[in-house]
């Protein structure tokens, strides 16, 4: 359409998230924008107990399972990302799964909320995800909890997640 049109973007790369960083460092990006430096921390296991340092949390995601250089003689996963005690939890493979998030920050789009109903949609968890069955409600704080049919891998909290009505976007929030 935008060639159609002959706007200048027409031809120009496509950019999702943070992915539109050219060589794909985003810890080496978020020091140089910010001028902030994370500190080194902890990787600890899902017991809390410490196996290994990293360099800093904004070099890992959650589902991560590369550049971890952690040797615990069988592949582990970046589970979760502790902010507030600058640890990175590792796990296993099944450690990484769920079949519930809660998310915040909601935008509808096709329906005006929710209104202490239940709905079923698929929802997509990042922009790559195909999306998944899952049945969202409305929470007494106002957040929305989304059950999904099957446990999805690396819901990871800060990223959107988008609620799909057949065709239609329902609505969206922001995973927390």
């Amino acid at each position: 359409m935008a060639a159609d049109l002959d706007l200048t973007v027409a031809h120009k790369r496509d950019s999702q998230e943070i992915c539109f960083i050219p060589d794909h460092d985003y810890a080496k990006f978020i020091e140089e924008s910010t001028d902030s430096v994370p500190p080194e921390g902890n990787f600890v296991d899902v017991e809390g107990n410490v196996i290994g340092r990293h360099k800093g949390i904004t070099h890992y995601t959650v589902g991560q399972r590369k550049g971890l250089n952690l040797s615990m003689g069988h592949p582990v996963f970046v589970k979760e990302i502790r902010q507030e005690t600058n640890e990175v939890v590792i796990g296993d493979s099944q450690d990484v799964f769920t079949n519930r998030l809660c998310c915040s920050n909601l935008n509808w789009m096709t329906v005006d909320g929710l209104h202490g109903k239940t709905m079923e949609v698929t929802a997509k968890i990042r922009y790559s995800h195909k999306g998944a069955k899952c049945l969202i409600r409305e929470l007494e704080d106002g957040t929305v909890e989304c059950s999904f049919e099957e446990p999805q891998r690396a819901v990871t909290p800060g990223q959107a997640v988008v609620f799909y009505d057949g065709d239609y976007v329902a609505g969206g929030g922001t995973i927390i």
